[in-house]
């Protein structure tokens, strides 16, 4: 008996002490299957929406924040009554009881969303029912401070917080943040730690984008868009504003625009970055890079003159006429075939170019290709396979059946207005990660060298004869600053079939400021506007408030002191220019003719069609027209290292020839 007694009491002593060793193993040895099976009975793992990150403008200005939130969700195996609960919620939350009911009824869903992103008193609301089962997650909610401002470049998000279009959608990754898959933590029942009516978990951020955009000169750019909409009646109006130096992305805008924190309300027309996505023909702004590759090549000087034919010329059965029909010139210099925009002149000059030669140019302007722009969309435009009809070479030379978008054009340009270098144009100037600090910073990044300095600078020159009373863009003149830049007229093709849509253009101006030493690079676009419709009388005006409020902005000095002197200083500020350029270079005007031509009585303007500088200096003294030149008119100039100039009133003159 006792024998028995003590092996019952062995086996007994032999079990717990398994059972203690088993449990002690448990506590302190790891066992997988173990955890596992705990983190699927404690945890659950859904998608929520991470913390956005912040996007900002060069200063620091918010333009896209995150805010706090309340999400509504069920667990339908809490709930005991799931059709009265459906009611109430269908009545606060004016929802659909049906679809409601179809989501809580099955008690084997422990999760399913109610209502997303709902507000404070609805949050209290909902939690005074005290009702089982519902409860809250604190979520995040994309919300945009300034409603339009910048709408198509910002783009938007999702419910979920997902980028959609533009930077939000290119730059999603470093916005969102790596920790959109969440667990959440549960109880010993298995059901999510809810407290008060809330779901405790926590959310990651994303990293945070500066931007190059100054938001206030964005401001004032789709402010004067939105007033050309209105004031032509036009169908649309893009602006694009660079950096002359870096081409970052100062402003970028398209009208109209639409409230970024209703986006799903607007079509998808309305939401497309078209100063990016959109080519189309650019009109007489394509001009410029037709004397550009002409400097180039040593076939034309600004004085070079043209037959321009009394405004028609003929090709093959074709006949290209100026755009104003009105218009006939005779002989034109290269310059002012620029201010007058003759469409014979230039097209004489792309003939003497010729098509393999124009397209080269175009294409290392950044024509027919992408810049590689950090948005989302861009379109290469167009630029057709050699060989080119005569027709076409014509028509290309004056923008004409080629596209091009924006940001190509203001681009383009800025190659000029910098010396002749095309960058690659970037409006993203900082990531940052909240986490680490690290920062990624994004540099001006030089694409290729186009023209040479002395060419770049000749023509900043002749592009300020296209503001001056004279020529087709004198509307963009700035008080106090020189402007240099082109007007574009161009027929807008049909978009329902061939050709032309009869009476629509897109009217244009291209331009930088000051145009000796250029800051901003500026480009306006109208489309369709009704009645007015040229380039110089729609566009250039435009360009004009923009620029004038840039140039102040940025504090820069004038250097045409009064509307007095808008006649008398630019000029100055010419010859000075000129002067820099024959010390640098010898390719910008051939050897000088060696006799000073008879100026006197001229504009200094004028004077300058006359002569032939090579490499001698021109010294300018007092303002009006031309009293005195030494050498005197007619005597040689061949050993002369300077030749001066004296200008005064008219009366002064015709007292010297008395």
């Amino acid at each position: 008996m006792n024998g028995r007694i003590v092996v019952i009491f062995v086996g007994f002593l032999a079990l717990w002490s398994i059972v203690i060793v088993r449990a002690i193993n448990l506590q302190l040895l790891p066992d997988e299957k173990l955890n596992q099976l705990r983190s699927r009975q404690f945890k659950q793992q859904i998608t929520l929406n991470s913390r956005r990150g912040t996007i900002t403008d060069r200063q620091g200005k918010e333009l896209a924040i995150t805010i706090p939130t309340h999400s509504l969700f069920a667990d339908p195996k809490l709930i005991g009554n799931p059709m009265a609960v459906s009611q109430k919620l269908a009545r606060y939350l004016q929802l659909s009881k049906k679809n409601l009911y179809r989501k809580i009824k099955d008690p084997n869903r422990r999760f399913v969303w109610i209502k997303r992103h709902l507000s404070e008193e609805q949050k209290t609301k909902i939690n005074s029912w005290k009702e089982p089962g519902l409860a809250f997650i604190d979520e995040s909610m994309r919300v945009y401070p300034n409603d339009r401002l910048l709408s198509q470049v910002m783009g938007f998000v999702n419910i979920d917080g997902r980028g959609l279009e533009g930077l939000e959608l290119k730059y999603n990754k470093s916005l969102a943040g790596e920790g959109r898959a969440l667990k959440v933590r549960r109880d010993a029942r298995g059901r999510p730690l809810i407290r008060n009516g809330r779901w405790f978990t926590d959310q990651p951020e994303g990293s945070s984008l500066q931007l190059t955009i100054d938001s206030e000169l964005q401001f004032v750019l789709e402010r004067e868009l939105e007033w050309a909409l209105e004031k032509h009646d036009a169908d649309g109006a893009v602006g694009v504003i660079l950096d002359a130096t870096t081409s970052e992305i100062l402003a970028i805008a398209n009208a109209p625009s639409f409230n970024l924190n209703l986006a799903n309300q607007y079509g998808a027309d309305i939401r497309r970055n078209k100063s990016v996505t959109d080519a189309f023909e650019p009109g007489s702004t394509i001009k410029t890079f037709v004397v550009a590759g002409s400097l180039k090549k040593g076939l034309s000087k600004p004085n070079s003159k043209y037959n321009c034919e009394n405004g028609q010329l003929k090709i093959g059965r074709r006949t290209i006429g100026e755009a104003d029909s009105t218009h006939k010139f005779e002989w034109l210099t290269v310059s002012e075939i620029l201010a007058k925009s003759s469409n014979v002149g230039i097209t004489k000059m792309a003939f003497e170019l010729g098509d393999s030669e124009l397209l080269k140019v175009l294409k290392d302007f950044g024509f027919g290709q992408m810049a590689d722009v950090d948005l989302p969309g861009e379109s290469a435009g167009v630029l057709q396979a050699l060989p080119w009809r005569p027709h076409l070479l014509s028509n290309i030379a004056f923008g004409h059946g080629m596209t091009a978008t924006p940001l190509q054009v203001a681009n383009a340009y800025a190659a000029i207005a910098n010396g002749g270098t095309l960058n690659k144009p970037y409006i993203v100037k900082s990531i940052v990660d909240p986490e680490s600090g690290d920062e990624q910073s994004f540099e001006p990044e030089k694409i290729r060298q186009v023209l040479p300095q002395s060419e770049a600078a000749m023509l900043r020159l002749m592009l300020t004869g296209v503001t001056a009373p004279h020529g087709t863009g004198f509307n963009a003149r700035v008080p106090g600053f020189p402007v240099a830049g082109k007007t574009g007229t161009a027929q807008k093709v049909n978009p329902t079939g061939r050709g032309y849509l009869p009476g629509g253009y897109v009217s244009s101006f291209a331009g930088f400021i000051p145009a000796n030493e250029p800051k901003f690079v500026i480009y306006i676009a109208v489309d369709h506007p009704r009645e007015e419709y040229y380039g110089s009388t729609v566009a250039a005006p435009i360009f004009s408030k923009v620029a004038n409020y840039a140039v102040r902005k940025a504090g820069l000095s004038p250097i045409i002191l009064s509307e007095k002197d808008v006649m008398g200083l630019p000029d100055q500020f010419r010859i000075e220019e000129f002067s820099k350029v024959s010390e640098k270079s010898n390719t910008v005007v051939t050897k000088a003719a060696d006799t000073v031509p008879p100026v006197l009585g001229m504009s200094l303007r004028e004077a300058l069609r006359h002569f032939e500088l090579g490499d001698k200096k021109l010294k300018i003294n007092g303002q009006g027209v031309i009293q005195k030149t030494s050498p005197a008119t007619g005597e040689s100039f061949a050993k002369a290292k300077t030749i001066q100039i004296w200008l005064g009133e008219t009366d002064s003159l015709e007292k010297t020839k008395q």
